[in-house]
């Protein structure tokens, strides 16, 4: 039979205390098995010292005194036997319980070491793909036919720079679309102004917009966080933003504002639901992007933006990447998290969270 990369990872994950725990089961199957066997014999014993004690009496004089002796050693004999396998058995049996406690305590951390893994390798991909939208939108906010359409501000300008926005998105796909914005906040151009008919609208309140404007310069960017935005018929997008300034210099007067709705679930919901467990993990398991105040803005259950996740937040916030157990919808379950590594000058801020309910033995 041959395993997919999961599959392995998974049985080599729980290799280790799967075999202690075959290996601590059959010792403890023959130690049983020999306990017993001692104390067949020590019972055959107990019965040939009792015949040797009436064959004693019987015989009396010199010959029963001798028989008596006998008779005597063998019940003492008896006895130490009795008292050594009873040790033997009550040592034993607590050395295997703790060695099951250890091994039990062994599969909780391999098992949330693997997790925890898993949830920093998805939050770090999160990272890396958005560091990219920060790029895009300083490099895109300096091109000459936005600066023209905000600057002259007639239909032929503001034609070309639609064009201009619609040739960017045939390029990048990640993006449902770009809109420029003038200083009052009004949409004047899109880059697909077919499908999404924004122009006009005002823009002049949304965090995007306004974060923008309060930069300094072209280096800076601004940020709306995951929402339902009604610019592109209320689908889930990040929004990165740039002020587009006079004459496309980096110090320029601000004369508006780009902002480029990057299309979140198709990167965020495919990481999620693509973490690399089992089949029978995934019966068992949730996987969450969740913000500072744990509200799920990614989720292998689809509750992206309609849930604040129910678990312990300020052990999250308080460490970059770890695990624990405890108790999950009245279920022990193993949570696994890692906090936004970054990438390069930009990090999201948020955590990525595993939850895996898990047997009741396997955290006592």
């Amino acid at each position: 039979m041959t395993l997919n990369k999961t599959e392995t990872d998974d049985k080599t994950a729980d290799a280790g205390p799967e075999r202690i725990a075959k290996i601590t089961a059959e010792i403890s199957q023959e130690l049983r098995r020999a306990i017993s066997e001692i104390s067949h014999v020590n019972t055959q014993t107990r019965l040939l010292s009792l015949n040797a004690q009436i064959e004693a009496a019987r015989a009396g004089g010199a010959t029963g005194a001798a028989f008596a002796v006998v008779a005597q050693e063998i019940e003492k004999l008896s006895k130490k036997t009795g008292d050594v396998a009873q040790n033997i058995e009550t040592e034993t049996q607590g050395s295997i319980s703790e060695l099951n406690r250890v091994n039990k305590l062994l599969a909780t951390n391999v098992r949330g070491v693997r997790l925890s893994d898993l949830a920093l390798t998805n939050i770090d991909l999160i990272d890396r793909n958005l560091y990219e939208r920060t790029c895009d939108v300083r490099w895109w906010a300096t091109d000459p036919s936005l600066v023209d359409a905000l600057t002259e501000k007639n239909d032929q300008k503001t034609k070309y720079a639609c064009q201009r926005l619609g040739v960017i998105l045939n390029a990048y796909t990640v993006y449902y679309d770009l809109v420029l914005a003038d200083l009052d906040g009004t949409v004047i151009a899109n880059g697909r102004p077919d499908q999404y008919r924004s122009q006009g609208d005002s823009v002049a309140d949304l965090p995007w917009f306004t974060t923008a404007c309060a930069t300094s310069n072209g280096d800076e960017y601004g940020f709306q966080t995951c929402h339902e935005s009604p610019l592109v018929d209320n689908q889930r997008v990040l929004v990165y933003s740039c002020a587009i300034r006079e004459n496309g210099q980096s110090f320029g007067r601000p004369i508006g504002a780009l902002g480029i709705h990057f299309n979140w679930d198709d990167l965020a919901q495919v990481i999620v639901k693509h973490t690399p467990l089992t089949d029978q993990e995934w019966q068992r398991t949730r996987v969450c992007i969740i913000d500072d105040d744990g509200l799920v803005l990614a989720d292998s259950n689809e509750h992206q933006l309609k849930e604040n996740l129910q678990i312990d937040n300020k052990l999250i916030r308080a460490d970059k990447k770890g695990f624990t157990t405890s108790k999950y919808q009245g279920k022990n379950a193993m949570v696994a998290y890692a906090h936004s590594p970054g990438y390069e000058t930009y990090a999201t801020g948020w955590h990525s969270v595993i939850i895996q309910q898990i047997k009741d033995d396997a955290i006592s």
